[in-house]
């Protein structure tokens, strides 16, 4: 535990590596405090926390935790609450995607997918709400385009994030108007990992269908979390589509 602070205090789920990681360091440099969730990525949370920390001292902490183990979802609240006393911040990051064919789709996979999309996220906010509504904070849902528009062979997934899609616009009702929630729907994001695995071929059946003809960066997903934290105090309840148009 430190000592309570002035800052504003950010908890990322799913903090260490890719979109996570940009949101954190964007919401860092704009004077946040920052809590850094991962699953089984310490050692890339940790050096994430390390090299913010050397930036502005004891700023970052990292908590681990299991999304899909409810018991550990309250450990991650628990903690967080206690870090410095406050909480103006939750973004919902985490998640898992992977192919669900109908024909192969297993209780599992069922489990995991809504586990750390869905159930996980709405335990969370239950958890945290009441210090969220103490410094009138907010809640951003990274959710995805196929909550609304499916992928073929992902159906789990598609029904997690449409579920999420939801659960930030009935959050939005019951959690005003001391907390407003909202969420962020990507469309094509493309990190170094991802983009070396597509044929050109894929790349450009991708970038067909996208008005604005290029991939998303994790730096506009962390751009709108900015926006949506800092500068929309009279926006809630709204999923914003970060997709170069496709979902026109």
């Amino acid at each position: 535990m430190n000592p309570q602070t002035d800052s504003p205090v950010a908890l990322i789920t799913g903090a260490a590596r890719r979109i996570g990681a940009c949101i954190a360091e964007t919401l860092h440099r704009d004077g946040y405090n920052l809590i850094l969730h991962y699953r089984g990525s310490a050692s890339e949370a940790n050096a994430l926390a390390k090299k913010l920390n050397a930036v502005r001292t004891n700023s970052v902490a990292t908590l681990q935790a299991d999304l899909t183990d409810i018991s550990s979802v309250q450990q991650l609240a628990d903690a967080s609450k206690n870090q410095w006393q406050r909480l103006d911040l939750l973004v919902n990051n985490a998640s898992s995607f992977y192919p669900t064919p109908l024909r192969e789709a297993n209780l599992e996979q069922w489990d995991n997918l809504i586990g750390s999309n869905l159930k996980g996220p709405f335990f969370l906010c239950q958890a945290l709400a009441e210090p969220l509504r103490e410094h009138r904070g907010c809640i951003i849902n990274i959710a995805d385009i196929h909550g609304d528009q499916p992928l073929a062979e992902h159906s789990i997934y598609c029904i997690a994030k449409a579920g999420n899609r939801m659960m930030t616009k009935t959050l939005a009702k019951e959690l005003a108007p001391d907390v407003r929630v909202n969420g962020i729907a990507p469309g094509a994001i493309m990190w170094p990992e991802n983009a070396a695995e597509l044929t050109e071929q894929q790349k450009q059946k991708i970038l067909a269908k996208v008005p604005l003809n290029r991939p998303g960066s994790p730096e506009d997903i962390a751009q709108a979390v900015r926006f949506l934290a800092r500068s929309a105090s009279y926006i809630t309840g709204q999923v914003i589509s970060v997709d170069g148009g496709r979902s026109c």
